[in-house]
């Protein structure tokens, strides 16, 4: 008789194949739990909240239980992080003559009266840590300080009749895109300086954010290149536009102060089972759509794995809108979608549109909220999306040549895959 025993599962793989199920059945718990805790109140809510954590406490056990052992976990955390750290430099396309000429940038001179509007409070007082105003005063620069009670838009007009050749602003991203306004009108060169608390625009621009005082060399011997800006109604964003979740929950005069806790409340109304359909009507890439629970314009398409930090921009001179939207039906879907925005594959969630457009209109029975730049707006309908190619003069230190910092490297997709390769063979030009 054969013996079958060779062949029969030990007692030791039978157990890691069952805990890797209830580790992979603690995920899927946990994402769902963390939908109802979301999108509940009440009892419900706090229910969901301890099945979540219990299902947190389930995963990490199974992780740590028989051979995954915490040290052993953690050298795989090491080496999941040096593997994108390196792939990540084997594809870093550094500084040169091409890079410069593809980003069609010209050097210019000093400018003859610089002007730079700062924002004293915003990025958490970042203007006043780095003594902007004495800065400026050291490089002939005018600086000029935002009040409360002051009409940003018109101190820049201001500034410009009074003979200002380049105009800046260290400040958010808000108030990046109201000077931006005024300067590209006036057809004055703008300068982002990155005194804000995200200060995206400045990251697309390929700025260090973390070197706010450096950002002034701008003012100085400097390159210049036009980029675009996006309009809706006339308003101007150098960043997005949202529509939907997002724009509601930001429209709450407590979100600033207490960010999570005013979502926490508001999201049951906008996503439980009594919530109803926003009225967002618009046409896609193919056909017209009833609704959508959020709707991103922005200015020129953005890298996007992720919803959360919203990835970043290679170009800001294409002279489209790059337009996203989604529709989350169900709590399935929810998960579904909360799943694949961690694994950073969002967009291949099945209610997801995503296209380019230089032009996109958006229209509902009453007004819209909607948030611009992370300003929270209201605007009545019909909201009329354009990209205004070649808008905007922006100068920039001459030390940067090249967004490189706006470039992301998918580590999954087919090109980097492919690239990383050609990288190992010693073919891979940069």
């Amino acid at each position: 008789m054969p013996d079958n025993k060779a062949h029969r599962p030990s007692a030791g793989a039978r157990t890691a194949a069952v805990v890797a199920l209830l580790g992979l059945a603690c995920l899927v718990i946990c994402v769902m739990a963390g939908w109802y805790a979301v999108s509940r109140r009440g009892i419900v809510r706090v229910i969901a909240v301890i099945v979540t954590v219990a299902a947190v406490a389930g995963l990490i056990t199974s992780l740590v239980f028989e051979d995954y052992h915490g040290l052993a976990v953690l050298g795989l955390l090491v080496v999941a992080a040096g593997s994108v750290v390196s792939a990540r430099y084997a594809l870093k396309v550094p500084a040169g003559r091409a890079h410069v000429a593809a980003m069609n940038a010209t050097p210019v001179a000093r400018a003859e009266h610089p002007v730079l509007i700062m924002n004293l409070k915003s990025g958490g007082g970042k203007a006043e840590k780095f003594r902007l105003a004495d800065e400026c005063g050291k490089r002939d620069i005018e600086p000029i300080v935002l009040q409360t009670a002051d009409d940003l838009l018109q101190l820049a007009e201001d500034a410009i009749a009074r003979g200002a050749d380049v105009i800046g602003m260290a400040g958010g991203d808000g108030s990046q895109a109201l000077v931006a306004t005024v300067a590209s009108r006036r057809n004055v060169p703008h300068v982002c300086v990155p005194a804000g608390t995200r200060n995206h625009f400045a990251l697309d621009l390929g700025l260090d954010r973390d070197d706010v005082v450096g950002a002034l060399d701008a003012f100085a011997d400097a390159v210049e290149r036009q980029i675009d800006l996006g309009s809706v109604n006339g308003r101007i964003f150098v960043n997005n536009a949202s529509l939907g979740l997002y724009a509601q929950v930001v429209q709450s005069p407590e979100y600033r102060d207490a960010k999570i806790s005013t979502a926490a409340s508001i999201l049951p109304e906008l996503l439980g089972p009594e919530a109803k359909p926003l009225d967002l009507r618009f046409r896609g890439p193919d056909t017209d759509y009833p609704t959508a629970d959020l709707i991103l314009v922005s200015n020129n398409p953005y890298q996007m794995d992720h919803l959360v930090d919203m990835g970043t921009r290679q170009r800001l001179d294409l002279g489209v809108l790059g337009i996203v939207a989604a529709k989350i039906a169900d709590a399935a879907q929810a998960s579904r979608f909360v799943a694949m925005e961690a694994a950073g594959r969002v967009r291949r969630f099945p209610g997801w549109l995503e296209w380019r457009a230089p032009r996109f209109e958006v229209d509902s029975s009453g007004p819209v909220d909607i948030g611009i730049d992370g300003e929270a707006l209201r605007m009545d309908p019909p909201l009329i999306f354009e990209s205004l190619p070649g808008a905007l003069r922006v100068r920039l230190p001459s030390g940067v040549v090249h967004p490189s910092r706006a470039r992301k490297v998918r580590l999954l997709s087919g090109s980097s895959i492919a690239q990383l390769a050609l990288v190992v063979v010693g073919r891979y030009s940069r």
